[in-house]
């Protein structure tokens, strides 16, 4: 049944409706043109549900989910029907396609492209940043910063070579209290690059016990090991202090 005349002089050119889908457990809040015809309507359903057009029932809700009837005339329009914005429209497929189907992104074959041919591409972010010469692209930056690592890994190698295993010490790191403790460890490290020293503090103001990501560099008792910077690392005549972690309150 069609109800002549619905669209009115005051009724607005656009109605806002849900879309939903006896194939989908989703809805979509669209907005479509009261001129369209219910054939014309459903072409554009297609984009929403996937079911194609020429196997859709539609039918009419309330805005509280109440039947109101089924769009069942392909040349009538949109608007001959009491659609108001807030209702939903409800898709039945008639295809044969099994529910979620077309939700199953799994089952979509995907593209990939060869690094060969993305290479071969002009538009793509690596050929802009070839043609900007950035980041890794630009040479004598790249030869800058390789020549900066070195340097700075040549002065900590320096550094730590005045430092020896078993040696006491203080650490001095800018915004923290000064710890000692003994050196247990001087070398490269894999947890990072560069030049590390391990300590045991002589309280538990570490942060390991000595090994970092499952490899043990040095022993210690939990919370008194630690890894500094030999920059931050001063050797020298420092007994061990009582910083009354063990007092009874």
């Amino acid at each position: 049944m069609i109800l002549s005349g619905a669209l009115g002089a005051a009724s607005p050119a656009t109605v806002s409706v849900s879309i939903s889908s006896s194939l989908n457990s989703f809805r979509a809040q669209k907005r479509y043109g009261r001129g369209l015809t219910i054939a014309e309507f459903k072409c554009k359903l297609e984009l929403v549900v996937g079911s194609p057009a020429s196997c859709m029932d539609l039918e009419l809700y309330t805005s509280d989910d109440k039947f109101v009837m089924k769009l069942d005339s392909d040349e009538a329009l949109l608007g001959s029907y009491p659609i108001d914005d807030g209702c939903r429209i409800h898709v039945i497929d008639r295809s044969g396609a099994r529910v979620g189907e077309y939700e199953d992104v799994s089952r979509v074959e995907k593209y990939e492209m060869s690094a060969t041919d993305y290479e071969k591409r002009p538009d793509s972010v690596r050929s802009f940043l070839k043609r900007s010469k950035v980041g890794k692209f630009n040479e004598e930056e790249m030869l800058k910063k390789e020549a900066e690592q070195e340097q700075k890994l040549a002065e900590e190698k320096a550094l730590a070579e005045t430092i020896s295993v078993g040696a006491r010490c203080e650490v001095r790191v800018s915004g923290q209290p000064n710890k000692r403790g003994t050196v247990m460890f001087v070398g490269l490290a894999e947890f990072k690059p560069g030049y590390w020293i391990g300590i045991k503090y002589d309280e538990p103001l570490g942060k390991n016990d000595g090994s970092v990501n499952g490899k043990q560099y040095f022993e210690c008792q939990p919370k008194y090991g630690a890894f500094v910077k030999p920059q931050y690392v001063t050797v020298g005549d420092f007994p061990e202090e009582d910083y009354g972690l063990d007092d009874e309150m």
